[in-house]
């Protein structure tokens, strides 16, 4: 059996020792789409995009956790795993979660400890959550959950776990922001540490069902935040207190995302969407708590 739900849970954490530095953050800001101006009629760098960029004034995108030092399992890694045994081509990142104990420090080094904490029976698929808690001398920085779906291994009579929908956001939105994806927007992210091949081999995308490469869904999950900030929290990364979404659906690079934003006590609910493909969804059940 390809997943073997006991021994997942049953195994040892891992854990090990991340760092980061300045560098790091840039990269990791510029793959999100850092730098460029929405203003398309010029074409000078908006001054607010230098807390992102310049190393002097830089600010952590809450998202960063997600790279910060390769300290998540992502989807390879994550499926080393013991009792994980899966064909990649068959491999979805369905979910994410970020939960802040404090702001990340622009350069750090941290303990991240990784483990399996849930295996869930979709019936034709299986999902895996992949949990990882970093803390450095200071106390407890972050905690990610990734949750793993993985086609055609399902049906092994286990828990079909937590409903992650939730009723679609009242009212109009109080904002809407659109974000081009450049062309090379996948191979940029991928030095971040993502290295599937899904993101930037054509055959490989094929094998897996896609008509070419896909952009990374934490890409997506970045961009989406790095908005929410920018245009509902007054560009300040440190009022995030957690940040959870459903993968909905991909991202073609070349594409535009739509941002949809309800501003609630506390909270942004968001629904992102490609505007190329009908408003196809891409990021759902998405929601920013924040002080």
């Amino acid at each position: 059996m390809p997943i073997d739900a006991a021994k997942a849970l049953a195994a040892e954490p891992r854990t090990g020792e991340i760092s980061w530095n300045s560098k790091d953050v840039q990269l990791y800001h510029l793959g999100i789409g850092a730098g460029a101006n929405p203003d398309k009629d010029s074409p000078a760098t908006d001054p607010d995009e230098l807390r992102y960029t310049l190393e002097s004034r830089l600010h952590v995108l809450p998202s960063f956790a997600t790279v910060a030092g390769s300290g998540s399992p992502g989807v390879i890694s994550g499926l080393s795993m013991p009792g994980i045994e899966v064909d990649l081509a068959r491999v979805l990142h369905g979910g994410q979660s970020v939960v802040l104990q404090r702001p990340i420090p622009a350069t750090g080094t941290a303990t991240a400890t990784h483990r399996i904490a849930a295996v869930y029976d979709k019936g034709k698929a299986a999902v895996l959550v992949l949990r990882t808690e970093v803390a450095d001398a200071e106390g407890p920085l972050w905690t990610n959950d990734s949750q793993i779906f993985i086609r055609g291994e399902g049906g092994f009579g286990g828990d079909r776990g937590p409903s992650a929908r939730l009723d679609p956001p009242a009212g109009e939105p109080a904002r809407i922001v659109e974000r081009p994806i450049r062309e090379d927007q996948a191979l940029l992210y991928r030095l971040s540490g993502d290295w599937n091949p899904l993101h930037a081999d054509p055959e490989f995308a094929k094998v897996a069902g896609f008509e070419r490469p896909i952009l990374h869904g934490l890409c997506t999950y970045g961009v989406t935040l790095k908005a929410v900030v920018d245009t509902l929290l007054g560009g300040d990364v440190t009022r995030v207190r957690s940040y959870v979404t459903r993968f909905a659906g991909v991202v073609y690079p070349g594409e535009t995302l739509r941002i949809r934003m309800w501003a609630g006590e506390g909270s942004v609910r968001v629904a992102v969407s490609a505007i190329e493909r009908d408003d196809a969804p891409v990021l759902a059940d998405t929601v920013v708590e924040h002080t």
